[in-house]
């Protein structure tokens, strides 16, 4: 038993070095899925504004705007690890917004159109909230400037 014990501290030491990889690939991951949205959006505002208003969303228009504009920079500032955990805060309401006008009422399942995905962007989104982007990102290299000119 403490040879299992101790084999798992030592591979769990080793894979800690590893611990950003998975930060990159959430940024990744999510802003290729936001990017798809704020795209389509972005060449028919009108059209997401009235499909917004058929779901009972207070001005329509407004939302569209600020869903396309969080969206859009969101997919980028994710790509790039930039200001990293300020725009997970509006892409978590986003997700929560997508969850109680749109797929709440499906269920959990994504196949039936339900919160199964909305959910698990926003896990992400929390986690990268939480833990930053990781030291691959413009973000920690940023924050490395700044700390040298400080010292």
């Amino acid at each position: 038993m403490k040879k299992l014990v101790q084999f798992n501290q030592n591979f769990g030491a080793k894979l800690s070095k590893l611990k950003d990889v998975p930060l990159l690939f959430l940024r990744l991951i999510l802003s290729f899925g936001f990017s798809g949205p704020a795209l389509t959006k972005i060449k028919d505002i009108n059209s997401i504004a009235t499909w917004f208003e058929s779901l009972g969303m207070p001005m329509p228009l407004l939302n569209a705007y600020l869903a396309t504009f969080t969206e859009f920079f969101g997919f980028i500032f994710l790509a790039l690890g930039f200001a990293t955990r300020i725009i997970s805060v509006p892409l978590m309401i986003v997700m929560v917004v997508a969850i109680k006008t749109v797929h709440l009422e499906h269920g959990f399942y994504a196949g039936d159109h339900g919160f199964e995905i909305p959910l698990y962007y926003f896990l992400m989104l929390f986690t990268l909230f939480i833990y930053g982007p990781g030291k691959y990102s413009l973000d920690h290299l940023i924050n490395n400037k700044m700390a040298n000119k400080e010292a």
